[in-house]
């Protein structure tokens, strides 16, 4: 077994003793990722929509980090800090996918520092771009 840490390309704040992401013979493993500004490892707060944006933005800065992309996730797990936002989130977060979809649980938690979402994904990165 091979495994290599995956970076969020502007992350400098410190955030937790975890890896970014973190790729495994070909499987990628995205830990969840909030609406965190990456300089101050803060809570950016928004509206749902602005927060899944930013929370998805961060994903995808990690799968391109990769080699791999949207097009690439097989299983997302997402965490809403409201279940009454599930409509809004899920809008928006079908901006990122397109064709198939990803398997998706999403779940109401409480989330810390004011989130409104988390997201882990675990994604494929295709053969020649490891």
């Amino acid at each position: 077994m091979t495994k290599r840490e995956i970076r969020h390309p502007d992350k400098i704040a410190s955030t937790g003793a975890y890896s970014a992401g973190v790729e495994v013979d070909g499987w990628l493993f995205v830990s969840g990722q909030g609406p965190i500004d990456m300089q101050t490892g803060k809570v950016v707060p928004g509206t749902i929509e602005q927060e899944v944006r930013l929370t998805l933005s961060h994903v995808g800065k990690i799968l391109a980090a990769a080699g791999s992309g949207f097009e690439d996730v097989v299983k997302c797990t997402c965490h809403l800090n409201d279940i009454a936002d599930f409509d809004r989130f899920n809008a928006t977060y079908a901006e990122f996918f397109t064709g198939v979809r990803p398997a998706r649980t999403t779940v109401q938690s409480k989330l810390g520092g004011g989130m409104k979402v988390e997201i882990d994904a675990i994604a494929r990165v295709p053969e020649g771009r490891r």
